[in-house]
């Protein structure tokens, strides 16, 4: 009964991976297409959400198997409480991604001319999801950790933003609207990073029952 258990929870982890990598992708891709004013990338980087919400079903399909066929234990009862939720802030990064790629193809075509920062914005949350589902597939509490600290990075490269922002509607009142959709963007991946630090407090919840990863307690 524990073999088959444990094939179903390597299931989920490879699951996880498999969201965790079309998170990464979706956002690389659609930051991709901001920065080099690809249409096509971002129409991509749409369709690339529907892959998002059909792994989310499945991974529920498979916790809820679990929940209901094996009768775990309490450790293993956290790892898969923690993934049912992980899983739903890893849909709404596939959601905030796609709202990017609508704001791109709005945009048709017109490039980011200055958006080092939210370049960075984008390069940091990539990076925060991918550790955040390491975490949780080798249940690593020191990672969860780091991957909450990280967003200060994403918050105050929002800052720099929003000042950039300012500083070009004030030299040429024309580009008004253009800043907001780039303020618009800008808020989708400081989101995202929020929802990255929400994957690690559940990867915390998992490996130690912690509710408040910043205090440990």
């Amino acid at each position: 009964m524990r073999s088959k258990f444990d094939e179903q929870l390597n299931l989920l982890n490879r699951k996880m991976i498999e969201m965790g990598a079309e998170c990464e992708s979706i956002i690389a891709r659609a930051a991709k297409a901001l920065l080099d004013g690809n249409v096509n990338d971002a129409r991509a980087a749409k369709e690339q959400g529907h892959r998002i919400d059909q792994l989310e079903r499945e991974i529920e399909g498979i916790c809820l198997k679990l929940l209901l066929r094996q009768q775990p234990v309490a450790t293993d009862l956290r790892v898969i409480s923690a993934a049912l939720k992980m899983i739903t802030d890893m849909e709404r990064i596939g959601d905030q991604a796609e709202d990017i790629a609508e704001i791109i193809i709005f945009l048709d075509g017109r490039t980011c001319e200055s958006c080092q920062e939210i370049r960075l914005m984008a390069e940091s949350t990539i990076g925060m999801v991918t550790d955040s589902i390491d975490a949780y597939v080798n249940q690593d509490l020191e990672l969860a950790k780091a991957v909450a600290v990280r967003d200060d990075i994403v918050d105050e490269a929002f800052v720099r933003v929003k000042q950039s922002l300012i500083e070009m509607i004030s030299k040429n009142i024309a580009d008004g609207e253009y800043a907001l959709d780039l303020l618009m963007i800008a808020k989708y991946f400081e989101r995202i990073g929020d929802h990255a630090v929400n994957i690690a407090e559940w990867v915390a919840f998992s490996v130690a029952g912690i509710h408040n990863i910043y205090k440990g307690e």
